[in-house]
């Protein structure tokens, strides 16, 4: 399993087509990938796994966030005022 990961994120360009978000606007798919990702670092955390496999949804989430918008979050984060479920 960890070799198929591994072979995606080596051969990932950009963000694939995912059918939760079948419109031109990826606002929603940015978002959902953010919290993906965070999500699973922490899971693994708890778990005191590897956290490999959560680069995909990082990688997915910077190839469709804007910089600015990833930069706000993080800052939100860090302050304990984010709105998102993680």
């Amino acid at each position: 399993m960890a070799d198929s990961i591994q072979a995606k994120l080596d051969n990932y360009r950009t963000a694939p087509f995912d059918s939760r978000f079948p419109n031109q606007n990826q606002t929603r798919n940015c978002w959902q990938n953010y919290l993906d990702f965070h999500r699973c670092e922490k899971a693994m955390a708890a778990k005191g796994a590897d956290a490999t496999c959560c680069q995909w949804y990082r990688r997915v989430y910077k190839s469709l966030c804007p910089i600015s918008w990833v930069n706000a979050w993080d800052e939100r984060r860090e302050e304990g005022t984010f709105p998102g479920k993680i």
